[in-house]
């Protein structure tokens, strides 16, 4: 039986990019129109590695959010291989960090300030094991002889799964997960969670060569073989509580996407929840797509669960060419497609 209309709770995204600026103001009204809350990702130009700095950040975010909006930003920090480990306890006491993330230094956007060898934050990792703050980790290496297409593979050989056995507690997010060993490992460690992409369950690596270089379509971590996408939506849709909404929406105009050198990232915030509707409806599971957008983030974090609903309608719409992005624009996932879903109108 075809389903027409679907109602949920509201929803979180558990991994976002707003950027600063005339970019944040283009692009948080998408997120705070459907999601209830979002963790807003610290890789700023400079980045967010302070208490002080995700709180002000924080509040740029909130004067750029639509009046009336419900919508509140979950904030990181960036960390360093200088992040002293009392800036754990200074975030902790905020109530407003939900957790600290690390890029591999080069590994994505803005990334360079990253740390270069784990064992520099040691006493840092060490403190969030005791304060129960989790990392969110870009699970990929930077080595130059990895192939881009198993950097993620290695990650957990070389860095996460040593680091899961010297810190057994720390709770850990395997953000952006990409490949069949991801899922695997998440599945191997109850401590472990992992967010899933919309461009990461509808995509496989094919896509970005369709007709042509799809530079809009090009992500970190990159899309991969069909194999792994199966892999993630298998475990999108199980009902398992590691496994939750993350878009890694990330904005960049079109004039750094379309370059000599394209800047990464998708931007899927402005159709987010339909997105994963098609998905989940592509397996015959949207009766798991509440647990997966709406239950299993807030249980991980151990945080409520929204009030409210969004209601999903079946209705065809067609995602615009381009939407305002300062003295840019920007280009988003699917841009001139049309989408089978949509999110009705009187969505809080």
């Amino acid at each position: 039986m075809t389903v027409a209309r679907l109602t949920i709770g509201r929803p979180d995204d558990w991994h976002l990019h707003l950027r600063d600026g005339a970019a944040l103001a283009a692009v948080v009204a998408h997120t705070a129109a459907v999601f209830g809350r979002a963790i807003v990702m610290p890789n700023l130009k400079p980045p967010v590695r302070t208490t002080a700095e995700a709180l002000a950040y924080r509040e740029r975010i909130r004067a750029a959010t639509p009046a009336g909006a419900a919508f509140e930003p979950l904030m990181t920090l960036y960390l360093t291989g200088t992040t002293p480990a009392a800036e754990i306890d200074r975030a902790v006491a905020s109530q407003a960090i939900i957790g600290v993330k690390y890029y591999p230094a080069g590994a994505t956007t803005n990334s360079d300030a990253g740390v270069r060898d784990l064992a520099e934050a040691g006493a840092v990792l060490e403190r969030m094991q005791e304060l129960d703050l989790p990392l969110l980790v870009h699970g990929e290496v930077t080595d130059p002889a990895v192939d881009t297409f198993d950097r993620e593979a290695c990650f957990i050989d070389r860095v996460l799964a040593p680091l899961v056995r010297r810190l057994p507690r720390l709770r850990i997010v395997f953000e952006h997960a990409t490949t069949r060993e991801a899922v695997a490992f998440v599945k191997d460690h109850a401590h472990l969670a992992a967010t899933l992409t919309p461009q990461h369950l509808l995509l496989n690596r094919t896509a970005m060569f369709t007709g042509g270089l799809r530079p809009h379509l090009y992500c970190l971590p990159v899309l991969k073989r069909e194999s792994h996408r199966e892999a993630l939506i298998e475990a999108a849709v199980s009902g398992s509580p590691q496994f939750f909404l993350g878009t890694d929406s990330a904005p960049h105009g079109r004039s750094a996407k379309e370059a000599a050198c394209g800047c990464a990232g998708v931007y899927s915030a402005h159709a987010a929840l339909p997105l994963y509707a098609e998905a989940f409806e592509s397996m015959g599971r949207l009766d798991r797509l509440e647990g997966f957008a709406s239950q299993h983030g807030p249980a991980y974090y151990r945080l409520p669960r929204n009030h409210g609903t969004v209601t999903l309608v079946r209705e065809e719409w067609t995602v615009p060419e381009s939407y305002d992005f300062g003295s840019d624009r920007l280009v988003p996932f699917r841009a001139g497609e049309t989408l089978n879903w949509r999110v009705a109108e009187d969505a809080p």
